[in-house]
Order: structure tokens, then C-alpha cells, then sequence
């Protein structure tokens, strides 16, 4: 696929807009060369997503934004259709708005916090997948989840539904998130470090094929 480079110079060439979700931009899990925001894009029509639920780790709150940039004339256009649709649907309380700034400096312990469960898990993960070669860890760039490619003996959802009822785990089958074949499993790094790593001496020997 093409580079961020590539894709700017594609979308304005052609006319076509870019959406680039970056919220887990906070939680970098590797460093990939050539990796930017795109941020400040001037040559296409662009939005960047961004929201409280990851940055500061508040779902709850029910806050997300768009930042758009790109040609005046296409900016403009964008921007005057964006405020129908927001005055259209339900609009993001005032109390909230005004608490952005607090939230966002105070969401950086929670950051920080979050970042570091991640790496530690993830480094856990790779650890425990040195003793089962036949499951394979797809480097993530950033994120709270990892994803598992593992040994297709049987369908992804009965396999997910055996770690359910046998070994009381939850895991994801790769088709939730659109994946062209099996099998994949998506599991979170954001289990408390105890609970991740006793999820791992259960899941592993059964994803491996090697049984509960």
C-alpha cells in the first residue's frame, strides 16, 4: 500500500478526501519509519479523528473531534456541511466542552499509566509466544489490542467460543475486524498484568493445538 506520503499525493491528485483515525496516536507500540500524522495536510481534503475516550482513557465522557485542513475553498465547503450534520444530531454537552482543557492535563497520568500496562503486557505476550512457534504475534504500531495469527483447525468462532466456556477467556475472532481469511484472534493488552499473564498460560497451549 501506498506511503502517508503516497496517500497525500494519490487523495489530492485524484480530488479525494483523507480520513485518517488517529486515536490511539497516543499509544505508539513501535516506532515505524516514515510515520506521521496527518495533521495539517494542505494539498488534500483531510480529517483527523481524535477523542477523549482514548486520550485521556474516558469513554464515558462522550467527547471525539475532527481536525480539517486541506484547500481553503474545500475546507470551507467541508466545515459548513459538518455543522448541519452536528446541529442535526445530538451535540456534545456544554459542561464537557468546558472541561476539555482540565481533562486533557489530567489525562496524562492516566496516559502514561495505560502506555506503560501495554508495553509490559505486550512484552509478556512475546515471552510467552517463544514457547508455541506455531502462533505468531503481528507486530503492532500502536493501540490496546494485539492480534494473534494461530493454527486455522477449526473455525474462529468455535475456537473463540471454546476459550469462553473452557477456559474462561475472552478473546475476538479476526472477522470482527474484517480479516480476509482465518484464523486471527484479537486480544487486549489492557488486562491488569496478574490476570493477562494467567490469561496466557490458558490460551496459548489451546490456540497453539496443543490442547487445554
Amino acid at each position: 500500500p501506498p506511503t502517508a506520503s503516497g496517500w497525500r499525493g494519490l487523495a489530492a491528485e485524484r480530488g479525494m478526501a483523507v480520513i485518517s483515525d488517529e486515536v490511539f496516536a497516543d499509544y505508539p507500540l513501535s516506532v515505524r519509519e516514515g510515520a506521521s500524522s496527518f495533521r495539517g495536510e494542505a494539498r488534500a481534503l483531510t480529517f483527523v479523528l481524535g477523542g477523549m475516550s482514548k486520550s485521556a482513557g474516558l469513554p464515558q465522557v462522550k467527547l471525539a473531534w475532527m481536525i480539517a485542513s486541506g484547500p481553503d475553498a474545500l475546507v470551507s465547503a467541508a466545515i459548513e456541511r459538518l455543522e448541519m450534520i452536528c446541529d442535526t444530531y445530538l451535540s456534545v454537552s456544554t459542561p464537557v466542552q468546558v472541561a476539555v482543557p482540565a481533562l486533557l492535563a489530567a489525562g496524562a497520568r492516566v496516559r502514561a499509566a495505560i502506555q506503560a500496562r501495554l508495553h509490559r503486557n505486550l512484552a509478556a505476550l512475546r515471552a510467552g509466544l517463544a514457547r508455541y512457534p506455531a502462533v505468531e504475534l503481528l507486530e503492532p504500531e500502536a493501540g490496546w489490542s494485539a492480534v494473534l495469527r494461530v493454527p486455522a483447525t477449526t473455525s474462529e468462532e468455535a475456537l473463540v467460543i471454546r476459550l469462553l466456556e473452557d477456559a474462561r477467556l475472552i478473546a475476538h475472532p479476526g472477522h470482527f475486524f474484517d480479516f480476509p481469511a482465518e484464523a486471527y484472534l484479537v486480544v487486549s493488552l489492557l488486562t491488569p498484568e496478574a490476570v493477562f499473564d494467567a490469561g496466557l498460560d490458558r490460551l496459548l497451549p489451546i490456540v497453539a493445538g496443543g490442547g487445554a
